[in-house]
């Protein structure tokens, strides 16, 4: 069975990461020193970065989504994405793609964002 967009029933919504791979902590690390500038916590911790995709070329596929659709720096924060994860020792290429599916909500921020925004 399938839903509105063609995804098949059980399939999650967010495409898993790249774990595994050597360069994964690393970039991770990268993302998080980009920071939405209303919000005083990265974007790694505040849920926003869904999935980080590697592959042994170290080509990188990043799928991230906002806190709002209208928010300021939309044409902006991928490219700030692919400018720290670029720089990174073993990166070749970076891709960064928004998305609004699954909308962003409170419940994805780590609780290292919760407690620095005090809603622990």
């Amino acid at each position: 069975m399938t839903d509105a967009q063609g995804n098949v029933e059980g399939t999650p919504l967010i495409r898993p990461s790249t774990t595994d791979h050597p360069l994964y902590d690393a970039v991770v690390d990268a993302c998080r020193t980009v920071f939405d500038p209303e919000i005083p916590v990265n974007i790694y911790d505040l849920g926003l970065v869904y999935t980080i995709d590697l592959n042994d070329d170290g080509d990188a596929r990043i799928i991230m989504t906002l806190t709002a659709p209208g928010c300021p720096v939309a044409g902006e924060m991928p490219g700030w994405v692919q400018d720290a994860v670029g720089a990174m020792p073993g990166i070749r290429s970076v891709d960064v793609d928004l998305t609004w599916e699954p909308q962003w909500g409170m419940e994805m921020m780590s609780d290292e964002a919760r407690l620095e925004l005090g809603f622990m």
